[in-house]
């Protein structure tokens, strides 16, 4: 079988991780072809893993024909490329959720894709259960049922530094406080930039808008706690997951990429 053509936008930590796996055999039916990132020393570093071709532009990368493109950069990355990618015939997988936020972004995307006969795939990230959470929304909208998705998430108060929920007193606090109770869509409006879970969630289930959200900070607390639940008429799903460390998310990225090779689809 001919190998799919894959290229890497983000050459970071995540990126790295991305590349080392392909190295290691545990994306075998795919040829690693290129690799661009904010900086050159960063794309040669992947370069130097894979044997891949370091690109210094989006457009270097896509001469190149991948059939895949895996973003592994930021939310500002995806709108810089996203549609060049798609409609350059290269599909697109997408690890920066937080992208999303902007619903016009999104849309546009999607049309791309529809016109240009590719895909857009969104990684799981650090979170998990989309299969679920789209599954309820479909059978409950089905059904005409009312159903019923939220996210709560407890995280150290210094990962929160650079957000309008921020205060120093949270930093002296010795109680758990909750510093935002609303829906996805205020949260995105608030903090766009730290948002990827609940984007995440949101367009699994049932929008910005329909989505809760709660955010707690935890004295002391190291890493991510995200408990997604989705409810309806005789169902309830939850998804608990911590996370200390952001690595899962590029595994996330291989996970996806092995499922649509893979001659044996979980959804």
């Amino acid at each position: 079988m001919e190998k799919k053509r894959l290229a890497l936008v983000g050459c970071g930590k995540l990126g790295v991780v991305i590349a080392q796996a392909w190295k290691d055999g545990l994306l075998e039916d795919y040829e690693f072809v290129g690799a661009a990132s904010r900086t050159m020393e960063s794309a040669q570093k992947v370069a130097a893993i894979t044997g891949c071709k370091a690109c210094e532009t989006i457009d270097e990368l896509l001469e190149l024909k991948p059939d895949f493109v895996a973003e592994a950069a930021s939310p500002k990355t995806v709108s810089e490329i996203g549609k060049k990618v798609l409609s350059s015939g290269a599909n697109l997988v997408v690890l920066s959720m937080g992208a999303f936020a902007d619903p016009a972004l999104f849309e546009e995307l999607k049309m791309t894709a529809l016109e240009s006969g590719t895909k857009l795939y969104l990684a799981s990230g650090v979170i998990g259960g989309f299969d679920a959470l789209r599954t309820i929304t479909l059978m409950s909208q089905a059904k005409g049922q009312k159903a019923v998705s939220g996210i709560s998430t407890h995280k150290g108060p210094a990962s929160l530094k650079g957000t309008p929920i921020f205060t120093e007193s949270l930093m002296t606090d010795t109680d758990e406080a909750e510093v935002f109770s609303g829906n996805a869509k205020e949260a995105i409006a608030l903090f766009p930039t730290k948002v990827n879970v609940a984007v995440a969630a949101a367009l699994a289930s049932m929008g910005p808008e329909d989505t809760k959200v709660n955010i707690t900070s935890v004295p002391g607390f190291v890493g991510d706690d995200h408990r997604i639940t989705m409810e309806t008429d005789g169902i309830k799903a939850v998804v608990d997951i911590y996370s200390s460390t952001a690595e899962m998310a590029a595994w996330s990225v291989i996970s996806l990429l092995r499922n649509i090779s893979s001659p044996v689809v979980f959804q």
